[in-house]
């Protein structure tokens, strides 16, 4: 059985303006609330929140044990931005014309 992610027709919610938005803000925790509690650096928090470094498995296991979330939210959360960004640009666009089926 295979679970297919459809890529959305507008950009998703980026990693790093739901976990400031949708988190932090209303929960008022901050950055450094949140990589103390996770057991990260300061500087992971706010390279998360500025979209400068992405989910891994292991920070989507901390980030559900601290807000209260699942991994797979935000590891889904991840491949739909991942998708999306690959999915329009250009570079891709030249790379997926060249590709040639192996199966029908």
């Amino acid at each position: 059985m295979t679970t297919e992610f459809r890529i959305p027709g507008h950009q998703p919610t980026s990693v790093g303006i739901m976990l400031k938005e949708e988190f932090l803000d209303p929960m008022k925790i901050s950055q450094g609330e949140l990589a103390k509690a996770m057991g990260v650096s300061r500087k992971t928090v706010n390279e998360l929140c500025g979209n400068k470094r992405g989910i891994t498995a292991e920070t989507a296991l901390l980030l559900s044990k601290v807000l209260g979330t699942t991994p797979e939210f935000w590891i889904n959360l991840q491949i739909m931005n991942d998708l999306w960004a690959t999915s329009h640009s250009e570079k891709m666009k030249d790379k997926l014309e060249k590709a040639t089926p192996l199966v029908a």
